[in-house]
């Protein structure tokens, strides 16, 4: 069994060959190919991490680009009659994980 996982947007995503992710939105085309920063790798026994992962490369290709879902954000202060209501969607990416080689 081969994985690793993965630095994407801020977070740490564990990843095979085929996985489908969501990640922040990344300046890419649909079906361009992206590499991740792998911060660990396993394969079988062999575990590599830190200074050995300079050989270590997984790349994805993207799918598309979409929205996620409404965040509703209220502000209120009692007894002033302040009130703010906003919304916010992330612009999102999908990416399928293609190759997890080691060179």
């Amino acid at each position: 069994m081969v994985f690793a996982v993965v630095r994407a947007g801020g977070r740490q995503e564990k990843v095979e060959v085929g996985t489908i992710l969501t990640v922040d939105r990344l300046k890419a085309n649909e079906s361009d190919t992206v590499t991740f920063v792998p911060v660990l790798h396993v394969d079988g026994d062999t575990i590599l991490a830190g200074s050995d992962l300079a050989n270590v490369t997984v790349t994805g290709e993207v799918l598309n680009d979409l929205r996620g879902p409404k965040i509703v954000i209220q502000n209120y202060k009692n007894k002033t009659g302040y009130k703010r209501r906003m919304g916010f969607r992330a612009d999102l990416t999908r990416v399928r994980i293609t190759d997890i080689t080691t060179k």
